[in-house]
């Protein structure tokens, strides 16, 4: 089915059956080397870009380069493409919805998701300030379609990208579309998008360095994805602590698991066997960290007095737990009001942003 839109006799633009725009050459026009040019398909062709530029320089739009969007522009006019006023405003209608984007769950949402539920207050309520709302999209991670089927049928106007694991290939499947979005985590190297993410080496850092202040010498690092970036810079700021107490990294109290409660507490088991001694354990999470005292107290040895726990995020879980975890804040909330905001700047003006927050430590019971 083809949906058009037309001035008189001349057929400018219509929908074809995919929803997408589609602009017509008029008949009359001269082919460039007997090209025939129909669609903006053809003029991609020509100019060496993809259909989506193609249909942002049309519409003299501010993601596209001057360059790009004069040779595109160029193309069209020598082949008599002409967009009125109304073909315009069809062109770009927006949706004024935003996707949420995380991993697939099988099964119910839980207790282990609530840095997601956290994350995503604070996103409902920067969509809200500027009259946006929201749809949760989960995908796979091998699932390299999603981002296509949602742009296309204009069902939402950009994304916010949370998922952790293939976090990568997501972002690299984003970029060659040139679809909208954000990203919470640090950006990939050479890569230029927005993103929002927080001093997770300063996190790692001072979480260590509390411990050793309070007299523990042997602290064990709990991880998260270890190839995940945030989990790396924790790391580091780890091993900068120690470094600066004159202390070695020991590769047996040095553990990663995937943010669930229960790969936590098999971690932290496998450590206490090996090395019953530890009196401090740094968690990439509270979640994890919650999971973690209780091994430590199945064990038969009690939080804090023989080991200290410090989490990470200070979910609002954190302050209930038993005891009460002492953890490093991320400011969750903000980070997600944020993502939105700078997501809706991106769409209204091209500006990418790269906003890093600052971490601090909540001091309760468990260190």
């Amino acid at each position: 089915m083809f949906l058009a839109l037309a001035v008189g006799n001349r057929v400018l633009c219509g929908y074809n059956a995919t929803g997408c725009i589609t602009y017509l050459r008029p008949k009359g026009t001269n082919p460039v080397k007997n090209k025939s040019v129909r669609t903006i398909a053809d003029i991609a062709e020509i100019a060496g870009v993809s259909k989506s530029t193609v249909s942002r320089a049309l519409n003299d739009s501010p993601l596209v380069s001057a360059k790009t969007k004069d040779r595109v522009q160029a193309i069209a006019s020598e082949h008599g493409f002409e967009l009125n006023a109304q073909a315009r405003r069809l062109s770009t209608r927006r949706s004024r919805t935003i996707a949420f984007v995380t991993h697939a769950h099988h099964g119910c949402f839980s207790w282990v998701d609530l840095f997601d539920f956290e994350l995503l207050g604070g996103i409902t309520q920067g969509l809200s300030e500027r009259g946006y709302d929201l749809l949760v999209v989960h995908v796979g991670p091998k699932d390299r379609s999603w981002a296509r089927t949602y742009l296309e049928t204009g069902r939402v106007d950009g994304f916010v990208l949370m998922t952790s694991s293939s976090k990568q290939t997501h972002v690299q499947h984003l970029l060659e579309i040139e679809a909208p979005f954000i990203g919470w985590g640090f950006p990939l190297p050479g890569q230029s998008y927005c993103s929002v993410i927080c001093d997770d080496r300063a996190g790692g850092r001072i979480a260590t360095e509390h411990m050793l202040r309070d007299g523990r010498h042997r602290i064990a690092f709990v991880g998260g994805w270890p190839g995940e970036t945030e989990v790396k810079r924790r790391y580091e700021g780890y091993v900068d602590a120690l470094g600066a107490a004159g202390q070695d990294v020991d590769p047996k109290i040095v553990g990663y698991g995937n943010y669930k409660d229960t790969v936590a507490a098999d971690v932290i088991g496998q450590m206490l066997d090996k090395t019953p001694d530890l009196d401090g354990v740094f968690v990439n999470s509270d979640i994890m960290a919650i999971a973690v005292m209780d091994v430590i107290r199945e064990r038969g040895k009690r939080v804090p007095e023989d080991i200290a726990v410090i989490g990470y995020d200070d979910l609002s879980i954190a302050a209930f737990a038993n005891p009460p975890l002492t953890t490093v804040r991320q400011n969750v909330p903000e980070a997600g009001r944020l993502l939105a905001k700078n997501l809706i700047e991106f769409l209204e003006t091209g500006l990418i942003t790269n906003v890093m927050l600052p971490v601090e430590l909540i001091v309760r019971s468990s260190a």
